[in-house]
C-alpha cells in the first residue's frame, strides 16, 4: 500500500486500538482524527501528523482520505458511513452495524449501490483458526455450539443505555452471535432469557446506573438443526474473564480459545487438534479491509455490510425474546 491516509471518527479505547494496527503496516498514516471531545482526539493524534476535528462533517470535506474508520457508538453509525460511502470512502465500521435495522439497511445500500468498500469489525470473522475448523468440520453435523462471554469491560454511558447501544446483548453477545452463524450458518429463531443480579455494578456509587443485564442467555436455532447457546456475563474489574466457543459436532468435539490465547484444541475424527492463530484477529481485519480499499475490492474483506447486518437481525429477534419470554423468529433485511 502506497501512501493511504486514513481518518478516524471517534477516539475511545477501541480507536486506540486500530490506531496501534495502522502504526504497523506500512505506508499507512493516520491523517485525521474526530471527536466531539478535543482533548481525547489530541490523545488520539497525539505523536502523528493528524489533524483534529470535532465535527466529521468537516473532517470529510477537508481531508484527502484514502479509507475511514468509524469508532462511536451504534446509534450514531448511519449518517458518517452513508455520506463517506456515498462519496466513494471505504468504511471499515465497528461493530454492531448499527443499533436498528432501518439503520443497517441503508447502510448496506449506500455500499451496494456505490461499489465501495465497506467492512464490519467482528473482528472474530478473521480469525485464521476458523478456516481450521471448518476443515476439521469437514462431512460431519454440527449439533452444538456453546458460546461463552464472561469477564470485565469498559462501562461507558451509551454502553450501559439499552436504547443507545444495546448493552451486553448487542455489544458484547453480537461478537458471538456473529461466530455462531460463521461456523453454523444461519439462524431462524432466537429464545433468550436475562439474569436479575447486577455482577460488574453490584457496590459503589454506579450500582444502580443504566438500564441493561449484566447476565443473559441466548439459545439459537440454526437452519441446520443445530442449537447454539450463548452466555454473557459482564463482571467487575480483576475478574477472570472466559471467552471462546466448543463445537459438538458428529465427529468432532472442538474447544476455540478466543482473547487472549486464540487456540483450537480437541478431537477430530480421531485424531488430536492442538493449533495456534497465527495472527491477532483484529490486526488482520484491519490489514484485510485496508488491502481491499487499495485494490478496490469491496470482496475481498472479511465481514461486508450485508453478513453483518444478519448478525443484526439475530442480537434484534433476541432482544425481542428477552421481552416477551417467547422463541422469536429472525427476520433478514
Amino acid at each position: 500500500m502506497n501512501s493511504m491516509a486514513v481518518g478516524i471518527i471517534g477516539a475511545g479505547w477501541m480507536a486506540q486500538e486500530h490506531r496501534r494496527v495502522l502504526g504497523t503496516i506500512d505506508g499507512v498514516s493516520l491523517a485525521a482524527v474526530c471527536d466531539t471531545d478535543r482533548g481525547r482526539a489530541e490523545d488520539l493524534a497525539r505523536g502523528s501528523e493528524a489533524r483534529v476535528y470535532l465535527d466529521w462533517h468537516e473532517m470529510l470535506d477537508r481531508e484527502d482520505l484514502a479509507a475511514l474508520i468509524v469508532c462511536i457508538p451504534p446509534l450514531a453509525h448511519r449518517d458518517p458511513a452513508v455520506t463517506a460511502l456515498t462519496r466513494g470512502l471505504p468504511v471499515y465500521l465497528e461493530k454492531p452495524i448499527a443499533r436498528t435495522l432501518d439503520d443497517a439497511a441503508a447502510i448496506v445500500e449506500a455500499a451496494g449501490r456505490t461499489g465501495t468498500v465497506c467492512a464490519v469489525g467482528y473482528q472474530w470473522h478473521a480469525l485464521d483458526l476458523l478456516d481450521d475448523v471448518r476443515e476439521l468440520l469437514a462431512g460431519d453435523q454440527i449439533g452444538l455450539l456453546v458460546g461463552t462471554s464472561i469477564g470485565p469491560t469498559q462501562s461507558r454511558p451509551w454502553f450501559i443505555d439499552r436504547r443507545a447501544g444495546g448493552g451486553n446483548l448487542l455489544e458484547r453477545g453480537s461478537h458471538h452471535l456473529d461466530l455462531a452463524r460463521a461456523v453454523g450458518g444461519d439462524v431462524v429463531s432466537v429464545q433468550a432469557a436475562a439474569s436479575r443480579v447486577r455482577l460488574a455494578r453490584s457496590t459503589g456509587a454506579d450500582a444502580a446506573a443504566g438500564d441493561i443485564d449484566d447476565a443473559l442467555t441466548i439459545m439459537l436455532e440454526l437452519a441446520s438443526g443445530a442449537l447454539a447457546t450463548i452466555v454473557v456475563a459482564w463482571t467487575r474489574p480483576g475478574q477472570p474473564g472466559r471467552f471462546g466457543l466448543d463445537v459438538v459436532a458428529s465427529d468432532a468435539t472442538l474447544r476455540l480459545n478466543l482473547d487472549p490465547d486464540f487456540t483450537l484444541t480437541g478431537v477430530s475424527h480421531d485424531r488430536p487438534v492442538d493449533r495456534h492463530a497465527a495472527s491477532q484477529p483484529l490486526d488482520r481485519s484491519l490489514g484485510r479491509f485496508l488491502h481491499a480499499a487499495a485494490e478496490r475490492d469491496p470482496a475481498a474483506v472479511f465481514c461486508a455490510p450485508p453478513d453483518a447486518a444478519a448478525t443484526l437481525a439475530v442480537a434484534v429477534a433476541a432482544e425481542r425474546a428477552l421481552e416477551t419470554g417467547q422463541s422469536v423468529p429472525v427476520v433478514n433485511l
